[in-house]
């Protein structure tokens, strides 16, 4: 069975995150969306998400996309995710870091250099991206 993982905040869930989860499931049999923590979510965008990370955990687990859903690790290891998951191929959404040659060069470094690397396309980008959704549902109030 070919596990597929994917990582994200996944506020907001819309169309381009629909979009993201059919594409990675087409990939394997089992995929496993692993929800940032909103610490590190803080960390990476500069603020909080919408929503909590236990909110947004509830709202990925209600797809039917998707089989399994967890918070990611407290301590943002996301390798030791990929191992005790046994993940054989990580989806990366079009717009996510990191290019996917260093993940590949750290995913050796962490014995892990067998997992397949696969960016997915966007789903009308300009339209379809939390931020876009946020600024937007802003200037309607």
């Amino acid at each position: 069975m070919k596990k597929v993982i994917v990582f994200g905040t996944f506020d907001l869930v819309h169309k381009g995150h629909l979009s993201f989860f059919r594409q990675a499931k087409r990939l394997g049999d089992c995929l496993m969306a692993v929800v940032a923590r909103d610490k590190f979510v803080k960390g990476a965008k500069g603020k909080f998400p919408t929503n909590n990370e236990k909110s947004r955990l509830r709202n990925v687990r209600k797809l039917d996309l998707v089989d399994k859903a967890i918070l990611g690790s407290r301590t943002h290891n996301f390798f030791r995710t990929i191992r005790t998951h046994k993940a054989d191929i990580i989806a990366l959404g079009h717009d996510q870091k990191p290019p996917v040659k260093n993940l590949k060069r750290d995913l050796r470094r962490h014995r892990l250099g067998n997992i397949k690397i696969v960016r997915l396309k966007p789903y009308k980008a300009n339209q379809y991206k939390t931020s876009k959704l946020t600024v937007n549902k802003e200037r309607l109030k």
